[in-house]
Order: structure tokens, then C-alpha cells, then sequence
């Protein structure tokens, strides 16, 4: 590959820091997210860069967008890059600046929401093709980048609805990249799985009566039980993260209480308090046993306690990090050639990369940022702008290097040279 100009590379990250920001500028917020703005800034990316584009809906109101860049070897399984539209939402008022102006401070700061999650990475896929593109380098493997909806609301009417399509079926996909996180320190974490969702609404009827009373079998007397058993285990879990320096949260099952319903005033003992809990099962657990755990608490509890499930995910198989993945393999080396420190890990919540290894694709989570506080969904979230620019040369050697794998590395096929 040859190398740019100091002029062309100026040129280059002018142009990706205007586009960045520019595409940090549209408001795609839930609760009512209008994806449009968003599908006519990457059309008119794809025409900047000579790919042809696809809107896909296979949910009215939810576009999918896809830009291919076609490969050498059409026919080997393509690489998919993966990112989202949507962006959670805002307090202003908590805000230096407003949270989609994409202000730049004198630090060179761009400050918005989804400077890190995850606008910041989509464009980054863009950019670093158009380099390679300006270098004329091409690639064996057909590279497709989305962006879908919805990702911020579990991805039900985006990536989850996607993969049953024969429109995602005709991409022909070997292997995905998606989001990652910021790190704080000098390590960038590489997700190759995810914790297991278990979102649960505890039931706990009782006896309703007046206020005054000390009547059995109240249904503050259950939810207090309950309570009691699922922090003892928090705990537990937090002793644990505390005490191995080796784990990370992904590495341990968290339990946190998020909602209680029930009770109508003061001095009226409710019929029945509804406790929602959202767990996030370690991919370690033993899930037949976390159950009969919950089962054994609610029981213990009193009569009539029980489990309504919101999510009760099964665990998808994690991608390996190992020589046995060639893609990792790939990975790898254009991560050693650029000298950066990965540290693979368990992602703590849910990203799109569990709907697309829940049908068999490898896929990792990966966000090119370092040194950088941790931001998403936070206030003020924002991005270095010399963090971003040296992002895009991390995909430009990542990209080649895995869009130039040969063979089929597709489930039992092995054959596959470097």
C-alpha cells in the first residue's frame, strides 16, 4: 500500500472530520427517531465514494443501509461492518454544549451525542476505505458496511428482524465487525461475546389490608425476601470482581433492581408488589441452576411469589480468540503491525454482534478508542478528534488485512491462506 502525501492526509482528515461531524449533527434520538436525514447523509456518502448503496425496510419507518465495496473474489464470504443509526437521549440542560452541535473545544474535543457511540465508528469504516480506495488498493472479499436502526432499543426492528431476510441472507457474510467501547487506559478491549439477558418481573402477592395493621403474608414481606437474597448475591458478585484484578464486569452476573410497581397511598397494604430486576448472566453461569436458584427464592419467600420473564435469553456461542479463527488470526496481526494492545473480553450489555453470532457468523466488538473516559450515555460524551482520525488508519489495516483473507472459513470449511 502506498503511503499518502502530508497534503493528501490533510486533505483526507479534513474531509472525515467534516463528515463526522456532520453526521453527528442529525438528531437521530429516541424516543421518535426520522431516519431519513441519516439515510440521505450516507447516500450522499456512497456517491462520494463510488459504492453503490441499498435502503432496505423490513420495518416501515426502520431503513437499513448498506454501501458495498465489491471484491476481487465476489463469491468468498464477504466482511460485514456493522454500525447503528440511533442514539440515546439527551438532558440538555446537563450539557456544556449542545448535544448535537458537535462543538470542537480548544482541546480538539467534538462534543455529542454518539461521538462515541457509535457514529464515530461508522464513519470511520467510510473513511478508511476511502483511503484505501485513494491508494487504489482492492480487496479479495467483498466489504458491506450497514447502518441499522434501533440498536439503542434492543435491535428488535433492526438487526434482530435483518438477519431473518434473504436480503441479509444474499450478503453472503463470513464475518462481522460492530461496536466496542471507549478504554481509559492504553488497552483497547476486543468483544468476542456478550453476557446473557435475563430481565424478570418478580410477582409478589399478599394479604391487602389497612396500613395500620400487622397482618401475615404481606406482599412487603415477600419483595423484602426477595430483595434481600438478590443483593446478598450482588455482593457476592461485586467481591468477586474486586478481589481477581484479572476480571472484568463482563466476567461476573449482575443483578440490579430497575422498577417497582404496586401500592395505591399511604395507609393501604397493597394485594401484590411487582419487582423488575434486569440480570446479565456471566456466559460461566450455569443457567439451569440460576434458575432453580430464582425458582428456590420465590418459593422461600411465600406463597404465591413467581417469575413473569421479560428477556430470557439462551447463550450464544462466544467467537473464538484463538488460532483456530482465522479472522481473529487476520485481526490480529493488523493490531500487532499497528502496535496496539487488545485485550479480549465479555461485553457487559447487548449490542447487534449476539443477533449475528446467534446465527453462526464470528463477529467482535471493537471501537478504536484509548485513553479516553467512558461515555456513552453519559453527558457531555465526546471524542478527540486526533482519537478519531487515528482510528481510521487502525480500520484501514484492519480492513486490508481481513478483506484480503482467501479460502472458505466459514463453519467446517478450513481451507484459508493469509
Amino acid at each position: 500500500m502506498s503511503s499518502l502525501t502530508a497534503d493528501q492526509k490533510q486533505a483526507l482528515d479534513t474531509q472525515a472530520v467534516k463528515n463526522f461531524r456532520e453526521y453527528l449533527q442529525i438528531p437521530s434520538v429516541h424516543p421518535d427517531v426520522n431516519y431519513e436525514p441519516c439515510v440521505k447523509f450516507l447516500e450522499k456518502q456512497a456517491s462520494s465514494l463510488g459504492l453503490p448503496v441499498k435502503v432496505i425496510s423490513v420495518v416501515p419507518g426502520k431503513p437499513i443501509v448498506i454501501l458495498t465495496w465489491i471484491g476481487k473474489e465476489p463469491t468468498l464470504p464477504s466482511i460485514l461492518l456493522n454500525s447503528h443509526m440511533d442514539v440515546v437521549p439527551v438532558f440538555e440542560e446537563k450539557w456544556t454544549y449542545k448535544p448535537f452541535s458537535a462543538h470542537i473545544d480548544d482541546k480538539g474535543n467534538i462534543y455529542a451525542r454518539g461521538a462515541q457511540d457509535m457514529k464515530c465508528v461508522g464513519i470511520q469504516y467510510l473513511e478508511a476505505i476511502r483511503r484505501l480506495q485513494f491508494q487504489s488498493v482492492t480487496l479479495r472479499r467483498t466489504i458491506h458496511v450497514s447502518f441499522v436502526p434501533d440498536e439503542e432499543t434492543g435491535g428488535v426492528d433492526g438487526m434482530k428482524a435483518f438477519i431473518k431476510t434473504n436480503d441479509f441472507k444474499n450478503l453472503n457474510i463470513g464475518f462481522a465487525l460492530d461496536e466496542g467501547m471507549a478504554s481509559p487506559n492504553n488497552e483497547y478491549p476486543v468483544f468476542y461475546a456478550e453476557r446473557v439477558i435475563w430481565q424478570m418481573h418478580i410477582h409478589c402477592p399478599g394479604h391487602p389490608g389497612h396500613g395500620s395493621l400487622l397482618l401475615e403474608n404481606t406482599a412487603g414481606e415477600k419483595a423484602s425476601y426477595i430483595l434481600n437474597k438478590l443483593y446478598e448475591f450482588r455482593k457476592e458478585q461485586q467481591k468477586k470482581l474486586k478481589d481477581n484484578p484479572n476480571l472484568t464486569i463482563g466476567d461476573v452476573t449482575t443483578v440490579n433492581l430497575t422498577e417497582v410497581k404496586g401500592g395505591v397511598q399511604a395507609n393501604v397494604i397493597p394485594p401484590e408488589f411487582i419487582l423488575t430486576v434486569d440480570s446479565r448472566l456471566a456466559i460461566t453461569v450455569d443457567f439451569k441452576k440460576w434458575e432453580e436458584t430464582l425458582n428456590t427464592w420465590c418459593r422461600d419467600a411465600g406463597q404465591g411469589v413467581y417469575i413473569e420473564y421479560e428477556q430470557k435469553q439462551s447463550l450464544i456461542e462466544p467467537t473464538k480468540v484463538d488460532n483456530s479463527n482465522s479472522y481473529w488470526v487476520a485481526f490480529k496481526q493488523a493490531t500487532d503491525e499497528l502496535g496496539l494492545t487488545l485485550k479480549p473480553q465479555v461485553f457487559t450489555g447487548g449490542t447487534d454482534s449476539r443477533y449475528i453470532r446467534a446465527i453462526g457468523i464470528p463477529a467482535f466488538g471493537f471501537s478504536p478508542i484509548n485513553n479516553t473516559s467512558i461515555l456513552a450515555h453519559e453527558n457531555d460524551e465526546f471524542l478527540n478528534t486526533a482519537t478519531f482520525l487515528k482510528g481510521i488508519l487502525y480500520y484501514e489495516k484492519i480492513i486490508e488485512k481481513i478483506g484480503n483473507l482467501t479460502g472458505y472459513v466459514k463453519k467446517n470449511e478450513k481451507r484459508l491462506k493469509m
